[in-house]
């Protein structure tokens, strides 16, 4: 095999220099720190992990109560408190949240901003939802939310904004990304701090349920109940086998039918002193003959 090999450009020796030279400039996280960043996360989701601290009323795989399903139903009325204090933990964990995102819309609507996350929901409609109406449902949101003089009207600034209005040029499933991660960072950064602390969120976790552990029961499925044994050796199922045959040929025998053999037959009556010898001789000869 022969390599052909190239020599390197100026321009490529300048593109690897500029390379090196972002690296260098990129801030580095230490060991310690990032350690310390799973320390929190996992001490802060621990309580909520049904692994590590189980799950209340009771886990539903196996007690057959479906009573954990009904108390984290997506838009339940009223809520699990463990659910709400998760809402706290970050803008993500609400958001992700159908419950969260219905209670957070209320909110928004007494700050008559509401429209930021109808917008956001849309466009997630339009990245994950049917394909076939990406057409359709960009310029319903375009309608909608960016057009000039539109009835939700969404504030984004100009750079984004015309970034998107290209986009819808040739309509594809992340064609508003620009649009939603605004959005997104302004939710987060400015309405969501002031969420935690309104009244909405606050009546919201007084109300909350704190569901009781219930009594463990056993599980109805079949595979539940069973309980596996390996096979047995051959030698044990041959010896069970031996053992069988042993005692039914013992059940057979008629013990009161069986007597002594003839030469071991006693007289009830004594016998001659010459006789006894005698007969001796004839029911049990000697096999060295006689004498």
């Amino acid at each position: 095999c022969f390599f052909i090999l190239q020599k390197k450009t100026m321009d490529v020796y300048r593109r690897e220099i500029m390379y090196y030279q972002q690296a260098i400039m990129k801030s580095r996280v230490k060991s310690s720190v990032s350690l310390g960043g799973l320390v929190k996360y996992s001490e802060q989701f621990l309580s909520n992990d049904p692994i590590l601290s189980g799950c209340l009323p009771s886990n539903p795989w196996i007690t057959d109560d479906p009573e954990f399903w009904d108390l984290n139903a997506k838009l339940v009325e009223i809520p699990t408190r463990m659910r709400v204090e998760r809402w706290a933990f970050n803008f993500s964990e609400l958001i992700r949240d159908p419950k969260g995102r219905q209670n957070f819309q209320l909110f928004l609507k007494k700050e008559f901003s509401g429209e930021n996350l109808s917008f956001w929901e849309a466009c997630e409609d339009l990245k994950y939802g049917d394909q076939s109406k990406v057409k359709e449902k960009a310029e319903e949101i375009y309608k909608l939310f960016l057009a000039p003089g539109a009835r939700r009207w969404i504030n984004i600034d100009g750079t984004t904004m015309g970034i998107t209005v290209k986009g819808l040029k040739h309509p594809h499933r992340y064609v508003l990304d620009a649009a939603q991660t605004h959005i997104y960072m302004l939710m987060k950064k400015d309405s969501y701090g002031r969420y935690l602390k309104s009244p909405v969120y606050k009546e919201m976790l007084a109300k909350a349920v704190v569901p009781q552990e219930t009594v463990k029961k056993s599980s109805n499925f079949p595979f539940g109940r069973r309980h596996l044994r390996s096979s047995p050796s051959p030698i044990v199922l041959r010896q069970q086998e031996e053992e069988a045959k042993a005692k039914e040929a013992a059940a057979t025998v008629d013990i009161t039918q069986t007597g002594p053999p003839a030469c071991l037959s006693l007289s009830s009556a004594p016998p001659a002193a010459g006789m006894a010898q005698s007969r001796v001789k004839l029911c049990c000869p000697s096999p060295l003959g006689s004498y």
